[in-house]
């Protein structure tokens, strides 16, 4: 009861408390007069009732998604997970599981963040465990003391006991050494999660909690995959997001690329609104474009990324709300302490664009096709493109990209000419200019006129260079000029309709 004195006034002040039997672990209010009714409101905490074990899923049947594991980049037409890879922790966790499920007992796999703890866990489960396998993944803050008796009254199918993240089932509801010991008498299993600091500050603290994590030596992932896991993983090439984790992870984790994929890939799109970070969306859009002409996704000059974007006006116009200097911040942050949609290139000056952007936009058919004026710009700058081995490449992606739309396109058409005319594969150049000039560009006319000039092809060059010549272009006048004199000096059309198409210039034009 609250000691009570007088002030000046006539008012009456409390000076302290005090309980009778025992002590009052709980907010106190102090008043020297409270007006009107008093109502006192107690906070349940937050324990959650067990649910029948009827209504738990079959283990053949649960969403591993829903039970913790994390998502992965998904196209139309793939399945909701990419197919396991084997890790080298699995035959000593399959003989645990399998002990376990024999002789009831925890089964621990640890790791770093996004170290793929729970698909490897998950993975255990359905290579060890019956189909038909009840699996009960309460959430956290479930009440799990009448576990135990609650089994006692079952009869039907075996049951397994799925704590991911382990660390929130913990204390005194949670699992517990007497509720554990409970489940070990049963013969139930129990296989659990947990990141390595989570681990480390319960297993080895002056925590009570302690007593459940000793009786059980964990199964440890390795936070680098090794040489015979990524071998393993190179022979699940047939699925497209194992391929691209392959060729893509980079300095990352195989499991951080593809947990971190479709965050990144949503987070990107998104941004594109007015309100959100449309010159940062902008910024990687520019760089993922880059990365789908074939330059190394790791080496994106930042100048070029600057000087991209007036190849999309529509865009560049929304970013004008967002300064560069922020839209790049945004761009470079690191998002689940792994990555950014942006980081540093493997150069001084470069960037480079995480892999699985690019892989997510080139897989989807609804994807915005790459400028046709990125093409040229990647050719001329891009490090390495001197290197014919990356002009080949940059000019078969061109092929595939834009030869489905080149058809009757003389822009197109004209584009591919130069592009494999950089790539020093003049048969294909000779290819798209001979459409082009057909489909009626003139300046394509001229450059294939000259190409067919350069090997010695002056009878079927001369058309060409007369289309050209005819439509005012200089430089085809004056080849054309000089492949007649060639042939006997008469600048009469060979067709014999006795007009003169051109006279030879006494210096070749300057080019355009």
């Amino acid at each position: 009861m609250a000691e009570e004195r007088e002030v000046p006034g006539g008012l009456v002040a409390g000076v302290g408390n005090s309980v009778s039997d025992g002590a009052f672990h709980a907010p106190v209010v102090q008043a020297g007069a409270v007006s009107g009714g008093v109502h006192t409101y107690y906070a349940s905490p937050p324990y959650f009732a067990l649910t029948p074990v009827a209504e738990w899923p079959r283990l053949d049947t649960a969403d591993p998604i829903t039970l913790g594991v994390r998502r992965t980049r998904r196209l139309p037409g793939e399945s909701p997970l990419p197919p396991y890879v084997e890790r080298d922790c699995d035959r000593e966790l399959d003989a645990r599981v399998r002990v376990a499920a024999q002789e009831g007992g925890l089964v621990v796999v640890t790791g770093a963040p996004l170290s793929g703890k729970t698909r490897t866990a998950w993975a255990a489960l359905s290579a060890n465990l019956p189909g038909t396998t009840r699996v009960f993944a309460p959430p956290p803050g479930t009440d799990l003391r009448a576990l135990p008796a609650l089994l006692r009254t079952w009869s039907g199918e075996d049951c397994v006991l799925w704590l991911d993240d382990l660390e929130g089932h913990l204390g005194e509801h949670g699992l517990t050494p007497a509720v554990l010991a409970g489940l070990v008498l049963l013969g139930v299993p129990v296989v659990a999660t947990m990141e390595d600091k989570a681990y480390d500050a319960r297993r080895f603290g002056a925590s009570a909690r302690s007593g459940v994590l000793s009786g059980a030596q964990p199964v440890e992932l390795r936070p680098v995959w090794s040489a015979n896991e990524i071998w393993r993983l190179g022979g699940q090439t047939e699925e497209p997001r194992l391929r691209d984790a392959l060729l893509g992870h980079g300095r990352r984790t195989v499991p951080e690329y593809l947990a971190v994929a479709p965050e990144l890939v949503e987070e990107w799109r998104r941004a594109r609104r007015p309100d959100a970070h449309p010159r940062g969306h902008l910024l990687v859009r520019a760089a993922i474009d880059f990365a789908r002409c074939g330059v190394p996704a790791v080496d994106i000059h930042g100048g070029l990324l600057l000087q991209a974007q007036e190849l999309y006006p529509a865009e560049r116009t929304a970013a004008e709300g967002e300064s560069l200097e922020d839209g790049l911040a945004w761009a470079v942050g690191i998002r689940h302490s792994v990555a950014g949609l942006l980081g540093p290139g493997r150069h001084e000056g470069t960037w480079a664009v995480h892999g699985s952007l690019v892989a997510d936009v080139e897989g989807r058919g609804d994807s915005p096709p790459v400028p046709l004026g990125m093409w040229p710009l990647a050719f001329r700058h891009a490090p390495g493109v001197r290197e014919s081995s990356q002009r080949w490449e940059m000019a078969r992606r061109a092929s595939h990209a834009l030869g489905p739309r080149a058809e009757g396109n003389p822009e197109i058409l004209t584009m591919l000419g130069r592009i494999h005319t950089e790539a020093g594969n003049s048969a294909a150049a000779e290819l798209s200019y001979r459409k082009a000039a057909e489909a009626g560009d003139t300046g394509a006319a001229a450059t294939l006129g000259e190409l067919l000039v350069s090997r010695d092809a002056e009878a079927e060059a001369l058309p060409y260079l007369e289309q050209a010549a005819e439509a005012g272009i200089a430089r085809a006048q004056y080849r054309l000029g000089t492949v007649l004199a060639a042939r006997g000096g008469a600048l009469a059309d060979p067709g014999g309709r006795g007009r003169i198409l051109c006279r030879a210039p006494s210096r070749p034009p300057p080019d355009p």
